[in-house]
């Protein structure tokens, strides 16, 4: 099987080089420094006490990859539209294009790029970290969590039981939005925060203050999920945004480290999305509002 990681950052990193034993592995991407040091050393993958590196093939240029049976997308969503083209160019005949980012609207851009019946999105809890380009920490395990419908359950067959040779925790679940929006529901509280206040996860719960924010946003975005007619993977969205500030709590969030760097962040595609929906079916959500204009000023 020929897999190609659009996205050379952490996750793309820490997929690439878990599949290169059970796969022929390209890495596709826009950042000269780690697509040079992939050619150069391979991944380097530092997991506790271990660190480990395997070779994979790294480009810049689409064109050079052969038709490839799976697209795996891990690039920051303001990427999406153009690795989604890169993906609908990579992929072979009955291959698969599978979205694993954060944010509500990396999906319906993938779709739109390769056709519904070739790509879906899915859920990833693995934590990664960039020491160096090409150089990760593990930073956490997780389950990855892909979604199927009738028309893609032979492609997501195959990528599941290929994840899970690599080691992943991999399944198949046919209820990939509601999974999603549980995840965003815990973004969009963490995320804009700790940017904002420039905090580790943990310290967000440091506060009475900061709680209430936490709580309130994480409110808003389940009230967001119900209307749509979601049933969240929790009961209660402030006790889950707490109980992920604390299995994190010396984390910063990846739009702190967006901030803090001077990239882009994913706001529109989190707090952003939500707001949009809010209004279209009537939800209030001021505080999402707030951040996502904070956010985006800053």
């Amino acid at each position: 099987m020929r897999v190609v990681v659009l996205g050379t950052g952490a996750l793309g990193c820490l997929f690439a080089a878990h599949l290169a034993a059970h796969a022929e592995v390209w890495m596709l991407g826009t950042w000269a420094e780690a697509l040079a040091a992939v050619e150069r050393a391979g991944i380097c993958i530092q997991e506790g006490e271990r660190s480990w590196q395997t070779r994979v093939q790294a480009t810049g240029d689409p064109d050079a990859v052969p038709p490839a049976d799976v697209a795996i997308l891990v690039v920051k969503s303001h990427q999406t539209e153009r690795a989604a083209a890169w993906a609908a160019r990579c992929l072979g005949a009955g291959g698969l294009a599978i979205s694993l980012q954060n944010g509500l609207d990396n999906g319906s851009q993938l779709a739109a790029a390769v056709g519904e019946g070739r790509s879906t999105i899915g859920v990833t809890f693995e934590g990664a970290t960039v020491l160096a380009p090409g150089q990760v920490r593990h930073a956490g395990r997780g389950p990855t969590l892909i979604g199927e419908t009738p028309a893609t359950a032979p492609g997501v067959a195959r990528l599941v039981k290929l994840l899970q040779q690599a080691g992943f925790e991999a399944q198949a679940t046919a209820e990939i939005e509601a999974i999603a929006w549980g995840k965003a529901v815990v973004n969009a509280a963490i995320n804009p925060l700790s940017a904002l206040l420039g905090v580790s996860n943990g310290e967000l719960l440091a506060n009475a203050d900061r709680r209430s924010l936490l709580a309130t946003l994480a409110q808003e975005a389940a009230a967001v999920a119900a209307a749509h007619g979601l049933a969240l993977p929790f009961f209660n969205p402030v006790a889950r945004v707490e109980q992920v500030c604390r299995a994190t709590a010396l984390n910063h969030s990846s739009m702190l480290q967006d901030v803090e760097r001077g990239r882009p962040t994913e706001i529109d595609s989190i707090n952003g999305i939500i707001v949009a929906e809010g209004k279209r079916l009537n939800v209030a959500t001021p505080a999402n509002e707030t951040v996502w204009r904070l956010v985006r000023g800053r």
